[in-house]
């Protein structure tokens, strides 16, 4: 099967032979047309389409849909990637899997929001995504929710049709940012200001605090280099100051910078940090930085002040899959 443009399909199967179904022609069809194919999928589907596809396997890029599901924007940043790396003169297609077990109800609604955002994301591009939903393990309300992200169900081999449901990423990015920023953290914080030339006290503290977490080196630097992007951003645009609030709970250390500026209109209309900016643009580059090094981020950017809250997943809790 052709197509032009950008297209985003929800599979939802219940069965391994409704998966191949789905999935196998859609790659088949794409190395027919010398399109780059992508598998980000889980390793029992790998194994699946690896002996269905035969000596084909090799002209497809297989990633476990574990490694590359650490967090939202990491995953964008990634199809990103793989896109400039083999998209320049060829079609991209895309089978990728979310991970929905073992979420929590925050981390499910990031994903939701993600899968929206693929809409923007690749608008302009001639991507075209093939998201599995298995309906015998994901809840059903992350099921129907992909009606809404996704502007085509995809039913079955090489037959598709319009979703009906699919929803402006913007109202959806709204009703599912289920942790709004808007509520300061508890007093149970540690509570540090910061105004302009401040902020190599700032890392210090943070560093400090980081360490008692028991947080890694690694994930120490880069707790310290998104909040210093979080910071610089408030000093900028936010009245010359604000509060970092930190805090921890079992699953995360979670970073909170507020003040009581009002951002521009042009961030406010622009998933601020969600989207890859433009490498020569001279601003925007701040929240993408945030984004890219917290497991989860949530803001709250309006006229009478703005919140951004971080959070990195502590160390201890290994067995969980990552967080988005």
């Amino acid at each position: 099967m052709s197509r032009t443009g950008f297209v985003h399909q929800a599979l939802c199967y219940g069965s391994d032979d409704e998966f191949l179904e789905g999935a196998l022609e859609f790659a088949r069809d794409g190395l027919a047309a010398d399109d780059a194919v992508l598998a980000v999928v889980r390793d029992h589907h790998i194994a699946l389409l690896e002996e269905a596809l035969g000596p084909r396997t090799g002209d497809v890029a297989f990633v476990d849909a574990g490694d590359w599901s650490g967090c939202p924007s990491r995953t964008l940043s990634q199809y990103h990637a793989y896109g400039a790396d083999h998209g320049t003169d060829r079609r991209v297609r895309v089978i990728g899997e979310p991970v929905w077990a073992g979420r929590t109800e925050f981390e499910v609604r990031a994903w939701m929001r993600c899968e929206s955002l693929l809409n923007v994301a690749f608008a302009h591009s001639a991507h075209w995504i093939l998201c599995p939903y298995d309906t015998r393990t994901v809840p059903a309300d992350v099921v129907r929710t992909a009606t809404r992200t996704h502007p085509e169900l995809a039913l079955g081999a090489r037959t598709s049709a319009p979703s009906g449901h699919d929803a402006d990423p913007a109202d959806l990015s709204a009703e599912r940012d289920a942790a709004r920023a808007s509520a300061p953290l508890s007093d149970a914080c540690d509570v540090i200001r910061f105004a302009r030339g401040g902020s190599a006290a700032v890392r210090a503290a943070l560093t400090a605090y980081a360490r008692r977490s028991g947080m890694p080196e690694r994930r120490t630097y880069d707790m310290v280099a998104a909040v210093h992007e979080a910071v610089v951003n408030a000093v900028r645009f936010g009245g010359g100051g604000g509060v970092l609030r930190l805090r921890s709970d079992p699953d995360y250390v979670i970073c909170e910078v507020a003040d009581h500026g009002a951002p521009n209109s042009a961030t406010l209309a622009s998933f601020p940090g969600r989207l890859l900016p433009d490498a020569r643009a001279a601003a925007g580059h701040g929240m993408w930085v945030v984004r890219q090094l917290s497991d989860l981020v949530a803001e709250d950017l309006g006229p009478t002040g703005s919140t951004v809250r971080m959070y990195f997943r502590r160390p201890g809790d290994v067995n969980r899959p990552p967080a988005g």
